[in-house]
C-alpha cells in the first residue's frame, strides 16, 4: 500500500474509484473470513486496505460510500443457520500497531471527554483470541439463544451447538439480572486443534477418502460451531473466554474490570491476564508481558484489547462507524523464521489475477509448519530479488497466511526471475494496467481457472438473468462438459435427454431451464456487453458505449480501431513513457467519443479482442444470439438533459431500476454530487451526499417524490 499515492494525490475520480474497488475487495474477504471461514490474505494486508480505505475517506469525505467497510462488521450470516437479530450491535475493533498509536488512542478520550492532564484514564488489557464471537443470552438466568456475530446486526443461531461446549454454564446464579448477554470468544486450544487434525486424518485414511483438515484452530473452531448437527460439534473440543456484554438489565458494578469480575463469578471463563492498569504506560507493560507468553498460551492471540476501564465514560465516548471510541486492539508483530525458497508457482484467481506463490522448504513459524507462502504480485518478488534456491525469511502476519519479509541471499549468482508474460493455464496473454500492480490473464471465458465465475457472472440477474442457472447448475454442466463458454449455454436443448436421466431433473425443470435460455436467444445488447465481464465494462458503461454504437460488431470495430491505434502511436523520440501513456490514452479516449468513458475501458476493450480465443468466444456466442440494435427511448420529462444523483437505500426499486428511469426521462445518471448536479434522489442514510447538495443548493426529493417524477412523464 505504501506505493500508492497519497490520497491528497487522488482525483476526485481516482478516490472515487479506488474506494469502490476497496469496498469490494474488503467485503469479498470479510465473506471469505467470518462466513467460509477460508481467508485468503493475512490480518496485516486486510488491516492495510481498511486503513488506506480509511486514509481516503478522510481526505475525501464527500465520497464516503453507503457499503464503505468503515460502516460494516464481519460478513452476511451464512444460509444453512437461521438469523437471529442482535439487541445491541456486536461491533469490531479499530486497531493500534505501535506505542504511539496507542497513546494517541488515550489522547483522543481524553479530547473526546475534556479531561485535563492530570485526569487518570484507567485501561484494562487482555489477550485479543483468535476465536469466532459469541454472544450468549440469559433471560430469567437461563440460557435462551447463543448467536455469533455475523455482520454485526444480524447473526447466526448457533445454541444448541454452544450447549456441547462445557466452558459455558447453562444458568446464571440467583444474584445475576434478569436479562444479560456475555460475550466472548468461541476458540480451540492449539493442542486440541492438532489432535483434531491427526483424527480427520486417520478418520479419512480408513474410510478411504481425501483428509479434510483446518488450516488453523481459528478455522477449525468456527467450522466447528457453525455445524448444522449439533452431534458434529459436540465431537469437537471447543471453548470459551468471556471479555465483555451485551444487553443487559443492570449492570454489576461501574467499571470494565468490576463487570468482568462478576462474569467470572458467575462461572464464565475470564483470561487469568485480564488486568486493570493504572495508564497508558502499565498497559504498554502488559502487552509485552503477553507478548513474551504468547508462544506459550494455549490458544492463539494476534494482540491486547485496551479498554476505558469507567463504564460512564464508555457511555459517553459511544461509538463512531463499525468500532467503540472506548477500546482499541494494539496487534502483536508477526513471528518469523528461515527457510529455503524452492519455486515460484503462479495461480489464476477466478477474475484472472495472477498471484504468485512461494513453495518453501517446511519450516515451523510460530507453532505451525510452513510450505507456501504469497508473494503478492511481480513487483514484490523484484523488490524482494527472490529466486528459487534463495534463503529466505517468513513471517506469518496475522497468524494466518505467511509471507516472505526478506531474501538473505538476493547477491548471490542466479538469474533473476521472470514473471510469466501469459496465463499458466489457458495461455492468453497477461497484462497489467497503468497504475495496477496485478497481472491479470486476458483469457477470460476461456480460461479454465475464471470459467465458472465467468459463467456465473454471465447469467446473473445484472446480466442475461436466466431463471434456474444457478452456480450449483453450471457446476454440474461444466463438470460434464457440457458447457465451457456462454454460447454452450444456447445449446443445452441437445442434451435434454441425457439431462432428464440426471439425479434431480425431472421434464419441468428441464423444459423450465430451456424455456429461460430460448427467451434469452434476443437478449439486450448492454446487459450481453456486461455479461461477458470484459474489465471495467459494468452496466452503466455498457449502455454509454451501445447509446453511441448501437450494435456489438460496431463495438468490436471500435476495439479494432483501439487495437491498431495503439500499435500506431509508439513513444516519440525522447518521450518518458509517463508522456506517452498520457498522449495515448487521450487519443483512445477521442476516439471512444463517449462522455465519461475513458482510456482504462478503451484499453480493457483492446484488450479483450486482441486475444484471438476472446473474439472466437464472441464469434460463436453472436451466432446463436441477435441483440436487437441498442435503442434509448426517452420521455420528456422534468429531468430530461439533467444530471441525476441517486444516494441512501432505495426501498421500491433497485439502484440499477432507478437509473434505468431516469435515463428512460432523458437524464444523465452520475455517482458524486458536484455542481454540475440538478437533482439528488435521497433514500434513507442519505449520507455525505445529501449534505453537500444541500451545501451546493441542489434541489434534493425523496423516492416517493421521484415516483411522482417518473409517473408525470409523457
Amino acid at each position: 500500500m505504501d506505493k500508492l499515492p497519497v490520497p491528497e494525490d487522488l482525483s476526485p475520480a481516482e478516490a472515487a474509484a479506488e474506494l469502490e474497488m476497496l469496498a469490494a475487495e474488503i467485503a469479498r474477504h470479510n465473506r471469505l473470513y467470518h462466513t467460509d471461514d477460508a481467508p485468503e490474505i493475512s490480518d496485516a494486508e486486510y488491516d492495510a486496505l481498511m486503513r488506506r480505505n480509511a486514509a481516503i475517506e478522510a481526505a475525501f469525505p464527500e465520497l464516503v460510500r453507503a457499503d464503505s467497510p468503515s460502516r460494516q462488521v464481519g460478513a452476511a450470516p451464512a444460509g444453512h443457520l437461521a438469523k437471529v437479530p442482535h439487541a445491541r450491535p456486536m461491533l469490531s475493533l479499530d486497531n493500534a500497531f505501535d506505542d504511539a498509536e496507542v497513546a494517541e488512542f488515550v489522547a483522543r478520550v481524553r479530547r473526546f471527554l475534556a479531561l485535563g492532564e492530570s485526569e487518570p484514564v484507567a485501561l484494562t488489557a487482555e489477550p485479543k483470541i483468535d476465536g469466532l464471537s459469541c454472544s450468549l443470552r440469559y433471560e430469567k438466568r437461563r440460557l435462551v439463544l447463543a448467536a455469533t456475530r455475523g455482520d454485526g446486526q444480524v447473526g447466526e443461531n448457533v445454541t444448541a451447538n454452544v450447549l456441547t461446549i462445557p466452558d459455558i454454564p447453562t444458568e446464571l446464579p440467583a444474584d445475576a439480572p434478569d436479562v444479560f448477554e456475555v460475550r466472548g470468544e468461541v476458540y480451540m486450544a492449539k493442542n486440541d486443534f492438532l489432535a483434531l487434525n491427526a483424527r480427520l486424518l486417520a478418520e479419512a485414511e480408513a474410510a478411504g477418502k481425501e483428509a479434510r483438515q483446518f488450516a488453523n484452530p481459528r478455522n477449525a473452531a468456527a467450522g466447528s460451531l457453525r455445524q448444522k448437527d449439533a452431534g458434529v460439534t459436540a465431537s469437537r473440543p471447543l471453548r470459551f473466554l468471556a471479555h465483555g456484554w451485551g444487553e443487559t438489565a443492570a449492570l454489576p458494578g461501574e467499571t470494565q474490570y468490576e463487570v468482568m469480575k462478576a462474569i467470572a463469578g458467575w462461572g464464565f471463563p475470564v483470561h487469568p491476564l485480564f488486568v486493570h492498569c493504572g495508564q497508558v504506560e502499565p498497559a504498554l507493560a502488559q502487552y509485552r508481558a503477553i507478548e513474551a507468553q504468547r508462544a506459550d498460551l494455549p490458544f492463539d492471540i494476534d494482540g491486547v484489547v485496551y479498554k476505558v476501564d469507567r463504564l460512564d465514560w464508555q457511555a459517553r465516548l459511544g461509538f463512531v462507524g463499525r468500532a467503540p471510541r472506548w477500546a482499541i486492539a494494539h496487534k502483536f508483530p508477526a513471528e518469523r523464521a528461515e527457510t529455503t525458497l524452492r519455486g515460484i508457482d503462479i495461480q489464476v484467481g477466478r477474475t484472472g489475477k495472477l498471484t504468485p506463490v512461494a513453495r518453501l522448504e517446511p519450516v515451523t513459524v510460530g507453532g505451525v509448519t510452513v510450505t507456501n507462502a504469497t508473494l503478492h504480485n511481480a513487483d514484490e518478488i523484484a523488490r524482494l530479488g527472490v529466486r528459487p534456491g534463495d534463503r529466505v525469511v517468513v513471517q506469518r502476519a496475522g497468524d494466518v497466511i505467511p509471507q516472505i519479509v526478506e531474501n538473505l541471499t538476493r547477491d548471490a549468482g542466479r538469474d533473476d526471475y521472470v514473471f510469466p508474460t501469459h496465463c499458466p493455464i489457458c495461455q492468453s496473454e497477461a497484462t497489467r494496467e497503468e497504475g495496477e500492480v496485478d497481472y491479470r490473464c486476458t483469457g477470460g471465458l476461456i480460461c479454465p481457472a475464471q470459467r465458472l465465475e465467468r459463467l456465473r457472472h454471465f447469467v446473473s440477474r445484472g446480466a442475461l438473468d436466466i431463471e434456474g442457472l444457478g452456480e450449483k447448475t453450471i457446476v454440474e454442466f461444466l463438470e460434464i462438459g457440457w458447457i465451457a463458454e456462454p454460447a454452450d449455454i444456447f445449446r443445452l436443448a441437445a442434451h435434454r435427454d441425457e439431462l432428464l436421466g440426471r439425479e434431480g431433473w425431472k421434464d419441468k425443470s428441464v423444459d423450465n431451464l430451456l424455456a429461460a435460455i430460448e427467451a434469452k436467444r434476443s437478449p439486450d445488447a448492454a446487459r450481453l456487453l456486461f455479461g461477458l465481464g470484459i474489465r471495467h465494462v459494468g452496466i452503466v458503461t455498457a449502455r454509454d458505449l451501445l447509446k453511441r454504437y448501437a450494435t456489438l460488431p460496431a463495438l468490436q470495430a471500435l476495439a479494432d480501431e483501439l487495437i491498431a491505434l495503439r500499435e500506431a502511436t509508439p513513444p516519440a523520440l525522447g518521450e518518458t513513457e509517463a508522456k506517452h501513456r498520457t498522449r495515448l490514452d487521450k487519443a483512445i479516449a477521442e476516439a471512444i467519443g463517449v462522455e465519461n468513458v475513458g482510456a482504462a475501458v478503451g484499453h480493457a476493450l483492446a484488450d479483450f479482442f486482441h486475444e484471438p480465443h476472446n473474439r472466437a468466444v464472441w464469434n460463436d456466442l453472436l451466432a446463436e444470439v441477435s441483440p436487437p440494435d441498442f435503442v434509448v427511448e426517452t420521455r420528456d420529462s422534468q429531468v430530461s438533459g439533467k444530471t441525476v444523483v441517486f444516494t441512501g437505500k432505495l426501498e421500491t426499486l433497485s439502484r440499477d431500476e432507478a437509473k434505468a428511469q431516469a435515463e428512460s426521462l432523458g437524464a444523465r445518471v452520475a455517482g458524486s454530487v458536484s455542481a454540475k448536479t440538478d437533482l439528488l434522489v435521497a433514500g434513507s442514510d442519505a449520507g455525505s451526499k445529501a449534505r453537500k447538495a444541500a451545501e451546493l443548493g441542489i434541489r434534493v426529493v425523496s423516492e416517493a417524490e421521484w415516483a411522482e417524477i417518473v409517473a408525470s412523464a409523457q
